[in-house]
This record gives C-alpha cells, structure tokens and sequence, in this order.
C-alpha cells in the first residue's frame, strides 16, 4: 500500500523535473484552450449562419475529428505529415492536435448556442437599424456565448487531459517526465498516483474558475 511518506519522498526527490512537466502541461493546455475558443468561436458562427462553403468545410472538419481518435490525430501530425516535407516540432505538434481537437467539439458549442437565441431578438436587432454583423456581435453573440458556456467548459477540461496523451511522441509534459522517472526508479506507483493528484487539482481548478465566469455572465433567467 502507497504511504505518504512513499509520496511525499518521490516528490521531494523528483520534484524539480516533475515541476517542469506541469509547466509543459500548463503551456500546451493554455494555447489549445485559446486556439479551441477562437477555432469553435468562428466555424460555430460560421454554421450557424450558413455561410456558404465555410459552413460545408467546418461540417467535414467536425465530421472527421470527431470520428477518428485523437492518437490517430496525433500520429498524423507527428509521424505522417514529414513524409509531405511537413516537419513540426513536439511542442508544435501537441498544441497543434489538442487544439483542433477542442475546436471541432467547440464548434459544435457555439453553434448549438447561437442556434438557440431567440429569432424575435434578432429580427428586433435588425429592425432597430443593426447590420447584420451588428446583430451578430450585439445580440447573438452575447446571448448565445453564454447558452454555449456550459458544453464549453467539458470542451476545455477535455483539452486540458488530452495533453497527457502526448506521452506518445516524447513531448515531456507531466505524464511523459512522470513515466519516465518511473522506469528509472520503478516507483510506478507513485508516479501514477502524482500524475492523477495533479490532474484532480488543474481540472477542479479551472471547473471552479468557469464555473465563477459563469456564474457572472447567467442570462437573467437562469439566475
């Protein structure tokens, strides 16, 4: 049975490279939270409103990232795409796939919440003199932003344990630093057990930090 003393001295005696792989998660979980915000911000606009060809390419974008695993993504990326003379760098890589990952499922976020405003709120915009980008980024996107937070927030905590499977290509993020301590030590053990302590407290952070920016952004009704 794992005691804390066991724990505490894995960590003590590893901690500095085990900090390092968190910094790596931290980085790769920030990029690929902002690209899949932008990514699901834009394509979901983008199907909601039915702008031709764009919505057609974002349908088969979503359709084949959803559909296919995200290894096989990865491996893609990382092992298929130097074969086309495309040469990306694990960091690039990790950030890259997570990040398309999240804005395929994103984008089905936003559409969803665009989708559901009121068509009596958009009709009143454009009878008040709004353009329809006006409309958009008054009306639409404040209301229907807000409907699609909560789906959003899965998105993002997804993301944030999809950037464990980077272990895959090396990239060493706490995952990989921490297995690889383990086959050096063989405190398997112990390297799992910090590896799922600190994915308990990154995600129950940032669940608790949306789910505060929720709290401030509720429409008047759901409060």
């Amino acid at each position: 049975m794992l005691a804390v003393y066991d724990l505490w001295a894995f960590v003590s005696e590893n901690w500095r490279e085990l900090l390092d792989g968190l910094v790596n998660t931290i980085k790769v979980s920030l990029v690929a939270i902002a690209g899949s915000f932008v990514i699901g911000l834009v394509l979901g606009a983008a199907r909601a409103r039915r702008i031709p060809v764009v919505s057609q390419l974002t349908v088969g974008y979503v359709e084949i990232i959803r559909n296919t695993p995200i290894l096989v993504q990865i491996f893609m990326i990382f092992f298929a795409l130097p074969q086309a003379g495309i040469r990306l760098d694990a960091f690039t890589v990790a950030w890259v796939s997570v990040t398309l990952w999240g804005g395929a499922f994103n984008s089905e976020n936003f559409r969803a919440g665009f989708e559901a405003v009121p068509k009596r709120y958009e009709e009143g915009a454009l009878a008040l003199g709004f353009s329809s980008l006006g409309t958009f980024l008054n009306v639409t996107l404040p209301i229907g932003g807000r409907i699609a937070l909560p789906s959003s927030i899965n998105t993002y905590i997804s993301v944030v344990k999809n950037t464990s499977l980077m272990y895959v290509i090396g990239y060493p993020e706490l995952t990989t630093t921490a297995i690889n301590i383990a086959n050096l030590t063989l405190e398997t053990l112990e390297a799992l057990t910090v590896i799922g302590i600190v994915y308990l407290a990154l995600v129950w952070s940032l669940s608790a930090a949306i789910r505060v920016l929720e709290g401030r952004l509720a429409l008047p009704e759901g409060r």
